[in-house]
């Protein structure tokens, strides 16, 4: 017997919320086989029937959409139903309930959340901000970041700096050598932005740099992944983000995301406070 579900993620946008939201749904549930098919841009009942008549001929089907267009969200339901096609709608009854909540009619535009408008553009100038502030550089620009990330060699900085980057916050990361490598400005003004020191356990970030050391076939540099030498400089990194009064998040156990939550927890107390 086939154990493996077949899930048909069904958008009429780019598929992503939907796709976030079927990975938080199948980390609760373990030893379980999924085979995702996706559909994205998904406007018109021709494509859903479709793409319904290919479901139908798989065993376990379970249909998840986010159609905000709510005819043609109704036509999906009533034709899996049909088929007896497990069918799950993951915005309808949220845009519904907040229609009523606000008093206000839902526009039901594919996309909505991805409109050209200050928002957009903010992230955007973001995310170039980032990028060009990444790993120490154009350090005489640090005090027009919205967050400074500090911390020793392989300490998840830049992906969690491109992370925030994309909810919108302009984000310098600079590699923690030493006290020395701290760019002056934030040594003389500690709050000068929201500045957040990144540290890992000492045995983890050994593996890391040694996977990392392998990936670039690099045997040379020996200290880089000595144990004894790596627990003194997060001890060293611990001490200076005590001195300057700068919080610390551990990143050992801690995805990118969860990292880039806390970091945004900082940032509202920091902004709370200036």
């Amino acid at each position: 017997m086939n154990n493996t579900y077949q899930i048909y993620l069904i958008s009429d946008s780019t598929g992503e919320t939907l796709d976030r939201i079927f990975t938080a749904i199948k980390a609760q549930f373990k030893n379980i086989e999924y085979k995702i098919h996706t559909f994205s841009f998904t406007r018109t009942e021709n494509q859903i029937s479709k793409i319904l008549s290919n479901a139908k001929k798989q065993p376990n089907s379970i249909i998840l959409y986010s159609i905000v267009d709510s005819s043609l969200a109704k036509y999906l339901a009533n034709i899996s139903n049909e088929k007896n096609i497990p069918c799950f709608g993951v915005l309808g009854d949220l845009i519904l309930s907040f229609s009523k909540l606000l008093n206000q009619k839902a526009s039901h535009e594919p996309s909505g959340q991805y409109a050209l408008n200050d928002e957009y553009y903010k992230r955007i100038e973001a995310i170039q901000f980032t990028m060009n502030h990444d790993d120490g550089n154009l350090v005489k620009e640090i005090k027009k970041s919205d967050i400074i990330l500090l911390g020793v060699s392989r300490t998840s900085k830049t992906p969690t700096a491109i992370y925030l980057a994309n909810k919108g916050f302009k984000t310098s990361n600079i590699p923690l050598v030493n006290e020395n490598s701290i760019p002056q400005i934030l040594k003389d003004k500690p709050k000068i932005s929201c500045i957040v020191g990144l540290s890992t356990e000492p045995e983890r970030l050994v593996d890391i740099r040694k996977n990392r050391m392998s990936s670039l076939k690099e045997n040379e540099n020996k200290s880089y992944t000595d144990l004894e030498k790596i627990k003194k400089e997060v001890s060293n990194a611990k001490g200076t983000f005590r001195k300057y009064g700068w919080p610390t998040i551990d990143v050992t156990r801690k995805s990118v995301e969860e990292t880039a939550a806390s970091v945004i927890k900082i940032y509202e107390i920091y902004k709370e406070n200036v």
